[in-house]
This record gives C-alpha cells, structure tokens and sequence, in this order.
C-alpha cells in the first residue's frame, strides 16, 4: 500500500498515474485511476475512479484474473469518456490479452 503505478519515459521522466489502495496477495490489488477525462494525470484523489485486479485459482494451472474498474462518476463532467475508454477494444480488454498471452509463453 501507498506504491505507485507509473510509467517512465525514454527521458527518464515518470508519469505516476495510479496508487495502491490496497495490496493482499495473492488474491486482489485495489488501484487509483489517476486519469482524468481529459487523459491527464489527475492529482485530486477525490476525482479518481478505482480498479480492482483479482486473481483465483481454477486448477493448479489456470488463474482467474479479473478487473473490476468503478466509481468512474468521480471524475466529474465527462466521466462516460474514461468508462467508454477503459472498456473499449483498446483498454482493459487489450491488456487481458496481453498479460494472457505474456502469460502463456513464460507457461511453455
């Protein structure tokens, strides 16, 4: 908890864009979307929107990962754009597949 999330640009400049809410391996992370609707970073927690990652066993080979993002209303006048967004073809779904397919070759 209190760790952030950031990406670091070739520059070595760091755009930290979420926080660590809660952290309770191995089962679930809780995360700030520190995004505003305008995709800047957003530096009022008030005016953030959460996302949760859990992850359940299935098999002793198989995991459940899955995203619960909420509260997107916090971000205030043009929230639905963050919510369209995330769940587009480009956000959380394309980093589904990604981690699944990151997954599946570290698995062989």
């Amino acid at each position: 908890m209190g760790g952030h999330i950031y990406d670091r640009g070739v520059d070595g400049s760091e755009c930290h864009w979420a926080r660590v809410l809660a952290y309770e391996p191995p089962n679930r992370v809780l995360l700030s979307w520190d995004i505003n609707p305008q995709w800047q970073v957003e530096t009022d927690p008030d005016k953030t929107s959460e996302w949760e990652v859990s992850f359940t066993a299935e098999t002793d080979s198989r995991t459940r990962v899955e995203i619960v993002h909420r509260n997107f209303e916090r971000h205030g006048e043009g929230w639905e754009g963050v919510r369209n967004g995330v769940g587009s073809d480009q956000g959380w779904p394309l980093y589904l597949r990604r981690l699944h397919d990151l997954c599946s070759r570290q698995a062989t």
